[in-house]
């Protein structure tokens, strides 16, 4: 049986939807079966300045790759949609094509030097929570013990 794996997506330049569907597309060619799909949300940049606004989206994914091949694999798919770096060398963020982060892997915790689990900034970001509730409402954070839904009512609040 499979690990149930909840992916971020997120892109600000070029046609953002269709790389997003191109992204998904691939996910579920060589991460696993696709569960489920959220809506695309337009959102502002988080952490940075720019003209561009995001189309973000969240998805979940039952895999039998374990999480650093899932993180592997993910990396190769947004440089195969042409994108970049995500950050100057002063570590700001820059426009993206797309970017894929892993935010949950079943529910693991892990701190190496490639990967964190669960992502370490999901809880404070709205962009990537409010996809996140619509698929998986009741996914319980490892490590805050509150579900989504709670997480992105306490994001309102701020």
């Amino acid at each position: 049986m499979g690990k149930r794996v909840y992916l971020g997506l997120g892109s600000n330049l070029g046609n953002k939807e269709r790389i997003i569907k191109k992204a998904i597309d691939r996910i579920g060619e060589r991460v696993g079966t696709v569960v489920a799909v959220s809506s695309f949300y337009q959102t502002a940049p988080w952490g940075y300045q720019s003209v561009h606004t995001f189309c973000n989206a969240a998805m979940a994914v039952d895999t039998e790759l374990p999480p650093e091949e899932v993180l592997k694999t993910v990396q190769v798919i947004e440089r195969e949609l042409g994108s970049k770096e995500h950050r100057k060398s002063d570590g700001s963020y820059v426009d993206r094509l797309i970017d894929i982060d892993l935010l949950d892997y079943d529910g693991q915790i892990l701190d190496t030097y490639a990967l964190v689990l669960p992502h370490p900034y999901m809880h404070k970001r709205s962009f990537v929570m409010k996809p996140l509730v619509e698929i998986a409402p009741q996914w319980i954070h490892p490590m805050l013990g509150k579900t989504a839904v709670e997480i992105l009512t306490g994001l309102k609040e701020r």
